[in-house]
């Protein structure tokens, strides 16, 4: 039991508590994430402003639409119908965008969906596409905007377009700004922020029971505060301490066992990538080429080799860290990072990293949207969609996408191995199968604020006469965990009643890599 003074960004704010920790002993310090616009400079020295280069940069244009919501743009994730679902903070509505007819999200349309119980309005939370199609929220570091660490979830059944409340796993008392991941085998996985334990999801219908993993069965070595979990390519998750041992050097590292549920503990980091007085740790996407790119929160980054199990130091950030930030792996096998100098500090700086090996990589500034200026990295969240470019929505308003260059590897690509060539406009359960429905990284990373995850198939469908798109809402995923080279899987999907009719292409899409086309007719 204890009672945490959290400072954020220079402004003390006194929230009292409730949590289970390893250790007693030790006065465990909870970060508060400022809201947005609030408090985002800690009179820390903040370096002048550089043009970034014009070399090998995509291009960000604005989403013509305005986001309609009321207060501000902050988690997005892709459903499985190829829309963004969208939260605006701190209330209980969501957003959906749609792409045009051409399949264009840049000139999509906003359509505001069913709302969460009005005594739910979180801000960073936990949230996952589910395999059934549905979609889930758990938590919030704040409610209404109140710093209070919610219990508070609900699942949304896009068909219906209805939220159904969640019950928190029993006898927790936060669950906040939690990580939450899935496991291979499909099953939805939350973490409580403020203790070492984690919850299994089992989901019938729209009732959600948990089996709660504790830190002493599992062996995890610290709390799951401030901490991101990324899924390796043999399906183990990583995970570096953010609360042990800080301010020393190198961080301690966890590997979690998705079969037996226990946490090995795996070394250290190569440099300390953990900021000793936040607690702050950067994303640590998985990227196409088997490494992990961990961006520190100090000025350090460092590489992870799965296979070897040894870090690497990484070529590091100029002027900037990622103390709370967003990345994304982009089709060409980049990670796109969001990146800022200190804890919350402003102005933010994008940059592309590319790894091949732990010796061999580019870590280059990109373009970047004009309102990045004005705000720190955790104002900025980034998901990738179906067309390949990252979508980008800020706490200050701002949603870009970003175009990047560059393409997929042959290798990286999902390829479809069985599909009918007749499908009927409303028809529901067709299947399609093939390899590499799930891709070789999760796609969006955060860590414990926000998830994007979209290693998931979407099928996508292009008439041949009038060049429209449409998007067959997908489900029942044979897996959602990494791919292995040549994979087998399948999904079902339902092709909607807009889709024109006659001569067609199909492509399953994951994370942003379309597969090669088949044939179709749209009936």
């Amino acid at each position: 039991m204890s009672s945490h003074l959290c400072r954020a960004a220079g402004v003390s704010v006194l929230a009292v508590i409730t949590v289970g920790l390893l250790s007693t002993s030790a006065l465990a310090q909870r970060h508060l994430t400022p809201l947005p616009g609030q408090a985002k400079h800690s009179g820390a020295y903040v370096p002048p402003y550089q043009a970034p280069p014009k070399v090998r940069s995509g291009t960000w244009t604005a989403v013509k639409a305005g986001f309609p919501g009321t207060s501000f743009p902050d988690s997005a994730n892709v459903l499985t119908d190829g829309t963004v679902m969208m939260h605006d903070g701190c209330t209980s509505d969501w957003y959906r965008l749609t792409p045009d007819k051409k399949g264009s999200y840049v000139n999509g349309t906003w359509k505001k969906t069913a709302s969460m119980s009005s005594d739910y309005k979180p801000l960073y939370f936990a949230s996952q596409v589910l395999s059934d199609g549905r979609f889930i929220v758990n938590g919030g570091e704040y409610n209404n905007c109140s710093a209070v660490w919610t219990t508070k979830g609900a699942l949304y059944d896009p068909v219906a377009d209805k939220w159904t409340a969640v019950t928190p796993p029993t006898g927790w008392s936060t669950i906040g700004d939690a990580t939450s991941i899935m496991f291979a085998d499909s099953t939805y996985v939350l973490t409580n922020c403020c203790t070492s334990d984690y919850a299994i999801a089992s989901i019938s219908g729209n009732n959600v029971t948990w089996n709660i993993k504790t830190g002493a069965s599992t062996g995890k070595g610290d709390s799951n505060n401030e901490e991101g979990w990324t899924t390796l390519p043999d399906n183990t998750i990583l995970t570096v301490d953010a609360n042990r041992n800080l301010g020393v050097g190198q961080n301690n590292v966890e590997i979690l066992s998705q079969s037996t549920n226990k946490w090995t503990q795996a070394g250290t980091t190569k440099d300390s990538v953990v900021d000793a007085s936040s607690h702050e740790v950067g994303p640590a996407p998985l990227l196409p080429t088997g490494f992990v790119f961990q961006a520190g929160a100090t000025a350090n980054n460092d590489v992870y080799d799965p296979v070897s199990g040894k870090w690497s130091a990484a070529t590091h950030f100029t002027n900037a860290d990622s103390a709370d930030g967003p990345a994304v792996v982009l089709p060409n096998g980049h990670a796109l990072f969001q990146v800022s100098p200190g804890v919350f500090n402003a102005p933010s700086h994008f940059y592309e990293v590319e790894v091949k090996n732990p010796t061999t990589m580019t870590v280059k500034q990109v373009n970047e949207p004009a309102s990045a200026g004005g705000q720190s990295s955790y104002e900025g969240r980034l998901v990738i969609l179906p067309t390949g470019q990252a979508f980008w929505p800020s706490d200050v308003g701002d949603i870009q996408i970003y175009t990047p260059k560059g393409h997929a590897k042959a290798g990286w690509l999902p390829t479809i191995t069985n599909v009918s060539n007749s499908l009927d406009r409303g028809s529901a359960n067709n299947v399609v199968k093939g390899t590499q429905f799930n891709g070789f990284t999760e796609g969006g990373y955060y860590g414990d604020d926000e998830q994007a995850a979209t290693n998931f198939p979407l099928v996508r469908i292009t008439n041949t006469g009038s060049g429209t798109v449409c998007y067959a809402r997908t489900h029942d995923f044979s897996s959602r965990g990494i791919s292995k080279k040549g994979d087998a899987g399948q999904a079902k999907f339902d092709v909607p009643n807009n889709c024109d009719t006659g001569a067609s292409t199909l492509e399953v899409v994951v994370n942003g890599i379309a597969s090669a086309a088949s044939s179709v007719t749209i009936n």
